[in-house]
């Protein structure tokens, strides 16, 4: 199903299992001379290799970050443009650090739907001006951990609270998920901090994602 028409266009696709939202975010794209939007299931998304732009429609999810990372690590070149749920804005920057192009909560509406995606085909990354530049502060502050590509020596359990910590699980959550006390994975957590040298769970998570990506690469 496509909701526009024209010859020359950039395909993107939209996965919502909202049917009003789909209605509005596609109505953001009414007669766009560039833009052609597909609406269909994510398997289908994720099998086209033609396919470079998504949207991600996530504020119903509860498990959203670990959608958003698990169509990441399958399809690595697209582009997402992730609506996820209002909340503080760490859930923008983890959501960038885990690889979206963009971010937005739900209460965006179409036309800054519109825009993210025309900033994002542009090479852009699309976030609030506050949220990029704590973003930006974060990468500074890593920085030379990351240039020095020496990772710290983790527990395995360490491993699965930083896991956690990087698809925007809270204390409790985590503790939930690995039958533990939630001052234990507190203290899970300073530790990481101390041996990573950040100061938040954001930094802690973008450190993480870089030293993955840089793992990656070398493999």
């Amino acid at each position: 199903m496509y909701a526009t028409s024209g010859s020359s266009y950039t395909r993107v696709g939209l996965f919502s299992t909202q049917s009003i939202r789909l209605i509005g975010l596609i109505s953001a794209f009414d007669n766009h001379q560039s833009i052609r939007i597909q609406i269909g299931e994510l398997n289908e998304f994720l099998s086209d290799e033609n396919l470079h732009y998504l949207i991600l429609d996530l504020s119903h999810i509860e498990t959203w970050m670990e959608f958003q990372t698990m169509v990441r690590r399958v399809r690595p070149d697209i582009r997402q443009i992730v609506l996820g749920p209002s909340g503080t804005e760490d859930l923008a920057l983890r959501s960038i650090a885990a690889g979206a192009r963009g971010f937005l909560d739900s209460r965006a509406g179409p036309l800054a739907v519109r825009q993210a995606v025309e900033m994002v085909m542009r090479g852009c990354i699309w976030a609030s001006r506050l949220q990029l530049s704590k973003m930006i502060d974060q990468l500074l502050l890593q920085r030379n951990v990351a240039d020095s590509g020496t990772q710290p020596s983790y527990s395995p359990r360490e491993r699965q609270v930083l896991d956690l910590i990087m698809t925007a699980r809270s204390n409790r959550e985590i503790a939930t998920e690995l039958g533990i006390e939630e001052r234990t994975v507190k203290a899970y957590v300073s530790s990481l901090m101390r041996k990573t040298g950040v100061g938040n769970r954001v930094a802690l998570s973008v450190q993480a994602m870089q030293m993955s990506q840089q793992t990656e690469t070398r493999a």
